[in-house]
């Protein structure tokens, strides 16, 4: 079967389940109650991702897909939107949003015959996400970072509001800057320590951690990856260390920290 008939073959199933005859899990859904399934797909696609294990990935999308036509579904039997919809909104979005490729202004529809031309040149990816973020102003966007859920990972979201903000043209100049800035809030938490007030300390440090974002954003790296990617390097290290440590009987609590810094030093080494 080809793509057509095998998303096809998806939404009738669906379809199915949510029936009076089909299943009575699936049928007592709602678009609320599948909201942490929906994360926890997302986060496997990105688990797939990060070991780079291309069957996996393939399952995985095939489940975030699942969620896609589940919620759809559940729209269309409440009458409020179709995933035919859905998928013309993108499609829509997508050729308005690249008219550098489709040649189409904002207000084209999809129509054949009905798309006006528009010259518009794009050399980069950088030029592309100023251009994209300039048609969703003239789109009706209200502010340059709209757009940036509020339900991200702080980090992601973080990244994700200095992009839109640095593609409207609010940014640093150079990457120097930026360091500076982030020793600058490194300077102010540490004077929040001494005053030892904890909402002004908890207040600087996030701004230590919004500023350390900026750096990453300037070297080409992802915050919300790279900590990611600590968090899996620390687990693998502190696991080798708690087996070492079981193998000799003993626990965290009953070693000096000389030894447990060796360990942890011996575990970086074998990690590597």
């Amino acid at each position: 079967m080809d793509v057509a008939q095998q998303f096809a073959k998806l939404v009738e199933i669906m379809v199915r389940l949510r029936s009076p005859e089909g299943c009575p899990w699936d049928r007592e859904q709602t678009h609320q109650s599948l909201r942490p399934y929906l994360l926890e797909e997302t986060y496997e696609v990105l688990e797939a991702l990060d070991q780079q294990n291309e069957d996996e990935l393939c399952k995985e999308l095939g489940d975030l897909l699942l969620q896609v036509v589940f919620h759809a579904q559940i729209a269309g039997a409440a009458s409020s939107f179709t995933l035919s919809e859905v998928i013309a909104g993108i499609t829509e979005k997508l050729i308005r949003r690249h008219p550098h490729v489709f040649g189409v202004t904002q207000s084209a529809r999809l129509e054949e015959g009905n798309l006006t031309q528009l010259k518009v040149k794009v050399n980069s990816a950088a030029e592309q996400r100023s251009l994209w973020e300039k048609l969703k102003k003239a789109e009706g966007k209200k502010s340059a970072i709209d757009g940036v859920p509020a339900a991200l990972p702080a980090l992601q979201r973080a990244q994700r509001l200095q992009q839109k903000a640095g593609a409207a043209g609010f940014d640093w100049e150079n990457v120097n800057q930026v360091i500076a800035k982030f020793n600058s809030e490194l300077v102010e938490f540490r004077q929040a320590r001494r005053d030892g007030d904890p909402k002004h300390l908890e207040d600087e440090f996030g701004d230590v951690l919004f500023s350390l974002v900026t750096v990453g954003r300037w070297l080409g790296l992802n915050a919300e990856d790279a900590l990611r990617q600590a968090c899996d390097k620390f687990s693998r290290r502190f696991r080798l260390v708690e087996s070492k440590l079981a193998a000799t009987g003993e626990n965290f609590d009953s070693v000096p920290p000389e030894k447990l810094e060796a360990l942890w030093e011996g575990a970086k080494k074998e990690n590597r």
